[in-house]
């Protein structure tokens, strides 16, 4: 067999890969293949083997790029644990073979780069040589400590291009993780480190300097405790933006605040991440100093976040995000509460500045859980007589607490027309929720609305977050479903690009699933709960509810689109159609009688006027009108002459006062769309009138049991509901036209 060429390879090895955290089976067989396609030693004498098995995974993560690495550490774990307790250990080895081969190719290819015509080429597979090595660092950073000074040398690449950049920030992250783990590293070497970090950190754009700064924290943090270094750059940033803020104070508009512009941004931006990675209130850094290092930034960072440049605001923004990760406790402060409430609460605020916001509190959830983590495994090392939850508690409490203070405006985000601000809020929402720092009881309905949302990796999420919680909650789904449903409507409203076309309830593509046709999914199993849902469903159509016309046309384009799998459920939804139908469209057409007779004047018994008894003719083609017509006497035989005396007929008999007419439209509209629906469900699984009129909802489950046989293209389509809300009747000017269509929905 003819082997497949290297890219094809990497496209299935891609698509293999991404499925690891997939249910139990399929995970067994990825983490299999890779171990055998990757993580098995190679005999040392097959170079030829080793440069392929090299090429492959780096073509791999350089495919990846922009998707994320997160399969390769969850394979790299996996693999790794399931040798823990062995005494031969294969993977660990062939983990050490390809770091070691890794930093051989890393050598070849940064000799090659001489080479102008493979230059390209060349350059690429170096970052994905030092991403790769990046991630074995970041799984088992123990296998890079003896490359790490043939490492270093990469901080002081020039840098031109975008890879140039890549190679800088991912060698600063591996000397990050495996600098701390050295034994005696030399004096010159560590120097080295912090000279070229400190460079970068003054020339180069924000994803440097938050790599390089990073880097610094465990250099000087864990290692040598070089303060009076990080000191001197703080105070440079930090005086710096003093300075400019005395200059804003003076004159806001002076020329000389535009022409340092850039300056400012830097400062703001650096002045945060040093605040992130050193608490320069240590007597290490400021000495005997009695001044209080972090509020007077907080004072510095939330001055700039008033300013009229919203690109400095933003800097600001994130100034404080990175302080509120060493300092926490900041983020009650009652200024800091306002700021980030009213950029999420309010609806005109810049989409940029709602995101920052938002990634603010995601990286402060990260970083937490990181710390957290951390903390865990090196009690577990050091005591394992010690209360490990207690300390766990102490630092969840304090994330729990801040949560609580921006949960209701991180959720009130789900209803932007910008998915990139939905995006971050349902990541702040699965952190939170998988830390447990909240009930997540609060957060169903609004899990509910995002798995509607048109992007699938947003809809999967949330879905995912919703099994998670009907694991540990049974009942919280169900419980909080009509909410949920209301709520997704919502959602479809804020993202509706068109608003003069109404908000459905299935998707436009090949499927026309329903929206919510995962939360029909999740309680149909259950049967009580799932005729609940439906009968709290379809009480919305009830005149007394009151419900505005697009959401019924949503709920019921959702009715009409779940997956139902048995035919009880379709027969008890038609089943409950009758009866509501019975009383509401009863009521419905009395009061349109009603309404009729009681402005004609109709004279009650035993009274007759003059004036009466000229009128009695209306009165009789008004109550020959108000019979449905099957009943009535038929003055021509054609049906089409029929429909057009019968509308005469009402017409004459109509109020002066338009109001009850528009009302009878509108409330009409929930019988329609039941009658629609109940129309629909009959054509899609194909009952007679029989079976549904002997359908019983007491009998047996097992009696209705049977599969649905679904009839295929058969699509709902509410044409009258549609029109109504398109040239949006309920608010229109009241026309000869427009009476005529309402009393013509009244006879139907």
């Amino acid at each position: 067999i003819e082997q497949p060429t290297f890219p094809k390879i990497t496209e299935m090895c891609v698509k293999m890969i991404r499925r690891v955290n997939d249910e139990e089976g399929i995970k067994k067989l990825v983490n299999e293949t890779f171990q055998k396609l990757w993580f098995t030693p190679t005999p040392h004498h097959d170079k030829e083997a080793m440069t392929r098995k090299i090429l492959n995974i780096t073509d791999v993560v350089a495919a990846c790029r922009d998707t994320g690495y997160d399969w390769f550490e969850q394979l790299l774990q996996n693999l790794l644990k399931s040798e823990e307790d062995a005494s031969y250990k294969p993977v660990k080895k062939a983990c050490t073979q390809l770091v070691d081969n890794l930093v051989e190719h890393i050598l070849k290819y940064e000799e090659s780069l001489s080479d102008s015509d493979n230059k390209g080429v060349n350059s690429g597979r170096l970052v994905a040589c030092i991403t790769t090595l990046f991630l074995f660092s970041k799984i088992r950073p123990q296998l890079m400590v003896k490359h790490a000074m043939t490492m270093q040398p990469y901080l002081t690449t020039k840098c031109s291009t975008q890879n140039d950049f890549m190679v800088i920030c991912n060698v600063a992250k591996i000397l990050e993780l495996v600098v701390p783990l050295m034994e005696h590293p030399s004096e010159t070497f560590l120097a080295t480190i912090e000279e070229d970090l400190m460079k970068l950190i003054i020339k180069y754009g924000m994803t440097v300097v938050q790599h390089c700064v990073s880097c610094l924290g465990a250099v000087v943090n864990k290692v040598t405790q070089n303060y009076k270094f990080v000191w001197a750059c703080f105070n440079r940033y930090y005086g710096a933006l003093s300075k400019l803020k005395n200059q804003h104070q003076e004159d806001p508009n002076s020329t000389i605040l535009t022409a340092n512009k850039p300056a400012l941004l830097r400062s703001l931006f650096t002045v945060g991440a040093l605040c992130r990675h050193f608490d320069f209130d240590q007597e290490d850094f400021k000495g005997n100093s009695k001044v209080n290092i972090k509020d007077k930034v907080l004072e510095l960072l939330m001055y700039f976040t008033k300013h009229s440049d919203e690109e400095v605001q933003t800097k600001a923004i994130i100034g404080l995000g990175f302080a509120f990760i060493q300092h926490p406790s900041l983020m009650f402060e009652q200024e800091v509460k306002t700021l980030y409430n009213s950029i999420l609460s309010d609806k005109n605020c810049s989409v940029n500045l709602k995101i920052q916001v938002l990634k603010n509190l995601q990286t402060y959830l990260q970083e937490e859980d990181t710390r957290m983590q951390q903390a865990d495994r090196d009690w577990k090392k050091v005591a394992k007589q010690e209360d490990l939850k207690e300390m766990g508690d102490i630092s969840s409490g304090m994330s729990s607490s801040i949560m609580q203070l921006y949960l209701k405006q991180v959720l009130e985000a789900f209803f932007h027309n910008q998915s990139s601000v939905r995006h971050f809020a349902l990541n702040v929402i699965a952190l939170t929720l998988n830390q447990g720092l909240i009930h997540p009881v609060q957060c169903v309905p609004y899990l509910i609305a995002m798995g509607t949302d048109p992007e699938p990796s947003m809809r999967n999420k949330a879905d995912q977050q919703l099994v998670e919680i009907d694991k540990k909650y049974a009942g919280f789904i169900h419980m909080k479903a009509v909410a949920g449903m209301k709520m997704s409507y919502q959602v479809q409203q804020a993202i509706n690009t068109c608003p003069k076309d109404p908000v459905r309830g299935f998707r436009h593509d090949e499927s026309s699933s329903a929206l919510c046709s995962h939360l029909y999914s999740m309680i149909r199993g259950n049967r009580q709960h799932r005729r609940a849902f439906l009968i709290s469903l379809l009480n919305l159509f009830d005149d007394t509810a009151k419900t505005e016309v697009n959401m019924l046309l949503y709920i019921a384009d959702n009715l009409a689109c779940f997956p139902y799998q048995t035919q009880e459920e379709p027969l008890f939804i038609m089943h409950h159609i009758d009866i509501t139908l019975s009383v509401s469209g009863s009521n419905l057409l009395q009061s349109f009688k009603e309404s009729m007779v009681k402005d004609k004047k109709k004279p009650s018994s035993g009274e007759e006027t003059e004036s009466d008894s000229n009128s009695g003719s209306g009165s009789e083609s008004e109550e020959e009108a108000s019979k449905p017509r099957r009943l009535r006497k038929r003055v021509d035989s054609d049906s089409d002459s029929d429909e057009e005396n019968d509308i005469n007929a009402v017409m004459k008999c109509l109020p002066e006062n338009s109001a009850p007419l528009i009302e009878f439209a509108n409330v009409s509209q929930g019988i329609l769309l039941l009658l629609m629906l109940k129309q629909h469900l009959k054509n899609l699984c194909g009952f007679s009138d029989s079976k549904i009129q002997k359908y019983s909802p007491s009998e047996s489950a097992k009696v209705y049991d049977k599969a649905i046989n679904r009839k295929t293209g058969v699509h709902f389509h509410p044409k009258q509901t549609l029109d109504f809300l398109r040239s949006d009747m309920a608010n229109s000017k009241i026309t000869e036209e427009v009476k005529r269509s309402i009393v013509k929905q009244y006879l139907d």
